[in-house]
Parts: C-alpha cells; structure tokens; sequence
C-alpha cells in the first residue's frame, strides 16, 4: 500500500531527529530543516519511526487513496 508524507515546515525545529532513524529518506536542507526525500513511498518502513520521534509533530503519514 503506497503512503504520502507530509511535512509542516513552519513546525519543524530541525533537529534532526527524523534523519538519525530514517535517513535513506530524510535529509537535512540549506534552511536548516529536514525534508523527506520521497513524498510518496510504497513501503512506510523508519518514515513511521521519523514520524513518532517528532518533537513537535511535524509529519504526518497517511495511506494513499
């Protein structure tokens, strides 16, 4: 089942922490945050991981339809 990421950037602190458990999809940018490198994934994997461990729950994760 494919699932869209989405991202708050005005939330985002940068702390990085999505990219320490899930970094074959996030990376941090020039400003300072991180981005998804896939908005569109097949498999969830470590995005769920990235999503949980957001200080300021700033992703979302949800099944496309």
């Amino acid at each position: 089942m494919p699932y869209k990421i989405e991202q708050d950037y005005e939330k985002c602190i940068g702390c990085g922490s999505c990219t320490s458990v899930c970094a074959g999809n996030w990376e941090m940018k020039d400003d300072g945050k991180a981005h998804p490198v896939q908005e569109e994934v097949e498999e969830i994997g470590c995005n769920k991981e990235a999503e949980e461990i957001c200080p300021v729950q700033c992703i979302k994760i949800s099944p496309q339809k």
